[in-house]
């Protein structure tokens, strides 16, 4: 039987103390900004935070919503097993402020709330409807990978159930959301930051004291293959290269500005186009140092274990275990530091989910509710409402954490479905800013031509690996030190040989390219099914004012006071929408 964490450790006052009261701070800020002052009563306050945002608190929400608990677990096991090649996702985030620097000053210059609006000025109706579908789609069933992880986490350390520790987390994060609007969320979340940071740099250090120092760590790291990082090989079945974490990584990066209301709706607050500027350089340099210090924490665990895999040795279950299990280790003689790592976890994912509850409830509010009402409500009830929709949202999703321990199967949903919408959303979006020829039915015919072939690539791919016959080789991994046990796991075994000792059936090259890419195909395919629809179609003209201003030097000049370009027969009409 494989040992369980919560059988090598009991926290301690000072850990329910630190966790507890990270929680009470993030509820009454909510309720500080929900019950005085302005108390979030019109909807540019709630939303928006009455686009009065300031530029670091901004950038940090920005980083630290990326940052989930899964990631800060995964990072660590990632390195332990695969090296520290993972730092190359540096590049994604550079690729991602690029990114920021040509699709938000389009939203910005249309004083867009719901970068969805974009959509219905440049193409039509049908397409922004979409986009909506797909966004609600992946938001939501990524909500249980976000609470379950730090649920897990807590309820593994604590011995309480994980679902009641699933529920505590979901209602206190739902409560401040709904009351405190925006500013909470972003308050919030430069909370959490700082706990984040201090709980890794805390790790890090007791963890160099207890492995030897910074080059003890260094040279085991070297020695041990785990600082290998630059791999240009340009096959895209190598599952850490340099072309993968630049232009896949930089694709999924990307598109969180670029079709994500989540991410853009931040940017947008800031109150001039120079503050968004120095906002996305300081996200970027923000997200960088929290990823390059969960590098280094990495590397401590492995130097802590490179004689002894604890999951070959039975005493995990899992390698994305590891790290909570070195804290456990090392957390005894230290008071308190337990608390804060498991706070820190639950930090990462508070923060996910309220910003994406904020943000989902404005785009229900624009796309359903005003359906509905066919008129602008007053600022009072327009408030009220997205009250209510934070509450029911985050009641749904809350409920949908209670599926993973009966399906089992609720991460790789989670993962799967921001996979396949995150790439065509990303194609739509850049057809609308860059190419002046898409029309909208290339635009909503591409978007759905994306997403089946995104289908086709995924869904096989990930029925090869649950197979076992899509695996990807590991640095070495040693238990030389682990003294006598009872070892059922073979080290070496990474390919696809049968129980029977016959070799097994391998799948299709293409069903072996690397996770990295599923977004950018589905951007990819997106933008030729668009091209190729749009340059069938008809030709009008689009407002110079929906592309963005890297391209303006390529347009043809057809006079200043309409500043206008080749596009579709379709389009003057979806222009006098917005």
């Amino acid at each position: 039987m494989t040992p369980s964490l919560n059988s090598m450790v009991t926290l301690s006052w000072y850990d329910y103390t630190i966790f507890v009261g990270t929680l009470v701070f993030s509820t009454m800020i909510g309720i500080y900004y929900g019950c005085f002052g302005t108390k979030q009563a019109t909807m540019k306050e709630y939303l928006m935070g009455g686009k009065t945002m300031k530029i670091v608190p901004i950038a940090i929400s920005v980083a630290v919503s990326h940052i989930s608990g899964s990631l800060l677990l995964g990072t660590a096991a990632d390195v332990f097993r695969y090296g520290a090649s993972v730092w190359l996702v540096n590049l994604s985030f550079i690729v991602m402020g690029l990114a920021n620097f040509a699709y938000l000053p389009v939203f910005f210059k249309l004083r867009l709330r719901n970068i969805y609006d974009y959509l219905e000025k440049r193409f039509d109706s049908k397409t922004r409807l979409l986009a909506i579908v797909f966004y609600l789609i992946a938001e939501i069933l990524i909500f249980p990978v976000h609470v379950y992880t730090p649920s897990l986490t807590l309820a593994t350390a604590s011995g309480f159930n994980v679902n009641l520790v699933a529920f505590i987390l979901s209602a206190i994060c739902v409560f401040y959301t709904s009351v405190g609007g925006f500013k909470t969320v972003v308050w919030t979340d430069f909370l959490q930051f700082g706990i984040i940071m201090a709980s890794f740099i805390s790790v890090y250090v007791i963890g160099l004291g207890m492995t030897g120092g910074f080059l003890s760590v260094w040279n085991t790291a070297l020695t041990g293959e785990r600082l290998q990082i630059f791999n240009f090989d340009v096959n895209p079945t190598v599952r850490d290269s340099f072309w993968g974490y630049l232009i896949g990584g930089g694709a999924i990066f990307a598109s969180y500005v670029a079709c994500r209301q989540t991410g853009a709706q931040k940017f947008l607050t800031l109150p001039n186009s120079a503050d968004i500027k120095w906002s996305i350089i300081y996200t970027v340099v923000s997200m960088a140092v929290v990823h390059t210090l969960c590098i280094f924490v990495g590397l401590v665990v492995y130097a802590k274990y490179k004689d002894c895999d604890p999951l070959t040795s039975h005493k995990i279950s899992k390698h994305d275990q590891i790290f909570p299990y070195f804290v456990t280790e090392i957390g005894g003689t230290v008071p308190g530091l337990s608390g804060l790592f498991i706070a820190a976890i639950c930090c990462a994912s508070l923060s996910s989910m309220s910003s994406n509850l904020n943000a989902i409830s404005g785009v229900i509010y624009k796309d359903i509710v005003y359906f509905f009402f066919k008129k602008e409500l007053s600022d009072k009830s327009g408030s009220g409402i997205l009250k209510i929709i934070v509450l029911v949202v985050g009641t749904l999703c809350t409920c949908l954490v209670f599926t993973v321990e009966l399906l089992g199967d609720v991460f790789s949903v989670g993962v799967l479905a921001t996979s396949l919408t995150q790439g065509p959303l990303l194609g739509v979006f850049t057809l609308g800013i860059f190419v002046p020829k898409a029309n909208p039915k290339g635009a909503f015919y591409g978007m759905l031509g994306g997403f089946i072939a995104a289908i086709c690539l995924t869904l096989p791919a990930k029925y090869y690996e649950l197979k076992g016959l899509i695996k990807y080789p590991t640095k070495p991994l040693s238990i030389s030190g682990c003294g006598p046990f009872n070892q059922t796991t073979n080290l070496t075994s990474f390919g696809t040989t049968a129980l029977n000792g016959t070799v097994a059936h391998q799948p299709p090259s293409i069903f072996k390219i690397t996770f990295y890419y599923y977004t950018f195909f589905g951007a990819i395919m997106t933008i030729v099914f668009g091209l190729i629809i749009s340059y069938m179609s008809k030709s009008a003209s689009v407002d110079r004012k929906v592309l963005s201003p890297l391209i303006y030097r390529y347009l043809p000049d057809e006079g200043r006071e309409e500043e206008r370009v080749s596009c579709t027969s379709a389009q003057e009409t979806s222009l006098n929408l917005g």
